[in-house]
């Protein structure tokens, strides 16, 4: 029987943990933000009903306070331009952790809705700073060959977040003991500050701030296996980036050729992600389902813990086959399915009375299969990837600031579009998101599978025109 030593290519996803059980702890870590990412945001959908009628919310107030989360998050990402590259990936991430757990306690201790709009946006600024630094931690300290899977552990933990979030609201409903919904987020809270006060800095950052005894030491723990040739390479090549932009601004840098065509696709990407369907599908869930037939807030509930199953189960079989099969034909055949899916759910609110309930739960379901294993966890590999580690803070933090953004708006303004339009509409817009998502990913989606992140520029350049500097 053969036996796999190291990063084994022949079974993909797996490499993690062969790479050495230190990296694969460090990684979950790290992932953990992606875990109250996806708590925090789901976790709305069953309190919501509960804490507005405890409040006596109006709709415009119940809307802030679905977007709050969205606006403070904003506002995190804002902080990581000035923080990340002069404080390093760990005290940022540390610093994540606090606001988590104060956000997280205002809106469980909430008397009123200043209180709990404050609490949401706090968790909101925690979320900015997360999605922006825990992708680039993730990828800085993974091996090539298993970075893919690497940073779809992250949002392996953001669906996880999701599931446990829809659980606990199923199970809290009927008490409507909203408080204690918000209040179990501070168990993750807990445990990844706990974690990043054990975990190390990024090696990279440490080559880019001149600490490189210690960034050989750090590549020795996080990646047992390369050899010494091999980090020296990555040091060299590092050192190499930092004198070719010494003299650059980070910023002006990024709109202009070549990396402005990285930071167009890096924006599209995201772009393309919010208006996909998902945030409402998430956020709205209960009242889509409610929409299609299913009767009583337990039973849409429920259905909408099966929207969380079908997406923790589906990034796990993602992270197996990313490295293997790559980036851009995933991503190609995401937008496939998705347009497929939606045109289904638009047809059912278009033509009413055609199809039963459960094909559009089905559909659904089938939208959140081609989701999880393409359009949502890579945007936060390709974010983590494209961009020339001197420019990797001021190109990820100004493409999470635009992400946000437009999270924010759609949050805002899709219960009253929804409201005018009618949902037939909306997911029709979807389905026409889907066809131009696989034109865009068939044009400019790049392979960045198994190239070493300080080669990854000049490989996309040399394989796609479009890229050409």
């Amino acid at each position: 029987m053969k036996s796999c030593v190291g990063v084994c290519n022949e079974c993909p996803g797996r490499g993690i943990v062969r790479e050495g059980s230190m990296q694969f702890l460090f990684i979950v870590l790290g992932a953990t933000f992606g875990f109250l990412f996806g708590f925090n945001i789901a976790i709305i959908a069953g309190a919501l009903p509960l804490f507005s009628s405890a409040f006596d919310l109006s709709t415009f107030q119940q809307g802030l306070i679905a977007a709050a989360l969205p606006f403070g998050a904003v506002i995190g990402v804002a902080a990581v331009i000035f923080t990340v590259d002069r404080f390093g990936r760990r005290p940022v991430l540390l610093g994540s952790s606090v606001a988590f757990a104060i956000g997280i306690l205002l809106g469980a201790l909430a008397p009123e809705f200043v209180t709990l709009l404050l609490g949401r946006a706090i968790a909101g600024a925690a979320i900015g700073v997360s999605t922006t630094v825990a992708p680039m931690y993730l990828a800085e300290i993974s091996p090539a060959r298993v970075r893919g899977a690497a940073v779809a552990t992250f949002q392996l933990m953001v669906t996880t977040g999701i599931l446990i979030a829809y659980c606990i609201s199923w199970i809290l409903t009927a008490s409507g003991d909203w408080r204690l919904m918000f209040a179990i987020g501070l168990i993750p809270a807990a445990i990844s500050f706990a974690g990043m006060v054990w975990a190390p800095e990024s090696p990279r950052w440490l080559l880019l701030s001149g600490q490189s005894t210690k960034a050989r030491k750090i590549f020795k723990t996080v990646q047992p296996n390369m050899e010494t040739a091999e980090m020296e390479k990555i040091i060299q090549e590092v050192e190499t980036l930092k004198v070719e932009s010494s003299g650059d601004d980070l910023w002006s840098a990024l709109f202009r050729p070549p990396v402005l065509a990285f930071t167009i696709f890096a924006a599209m990407t995201f772009l393309l992600q919010q208006l996909c369907g998902i945030n409402e599908i998430l956020i709205f869930a209960p009242l889509l389902f409610k929409e299609a037939g299913l009767s009583g807030a337990n039973s849409q509930l429920l259905a909408t813990v099966g929207v969380g199953v079908v997406l923790v189960t589906v990034t796990i079989v993602t992270m197996l086959v990313i490295d293997r099969l790559g980036r851009r034909p995933l991503y190609i055949w995401g937008f496939v399915g998705a347009f497929v899916s939606m045109s289904f759910i638009a047809a059912n609110y278009l033509f009413p009375g055609v199809m039963q309930p459960l094909y559009v739960v089905l559909a659904f379901f089938a939208f959140i299969v081609f989701f999880s294993i393409s359009i949502g966890p890579l945007p936060w590999i390709y974010l983590a990837e494209v961009f020339p580690l001197p420019l990797r803070r001021s190109g990820m933090a100004a493409v999470s600031l635009f992400n946000w953004t437009w999270f924010w708006i759609i949050v805002l303004v899709f219960p009253s579009i929804s409201a005018a339009l009618g949902p037939g509409i909306v997911f029709s817009f979807f389905a026409v998101v889907g066809v131009f998502g696989i034109w865009y990913t068939w044009k400019y989606a790049p392979e960045t599978a198994g190239i070493e992140l300080e080669e990854v520029e000049d490989t996309i350049e040399k394989d796609n025109p479009n890229y050409a500097g």
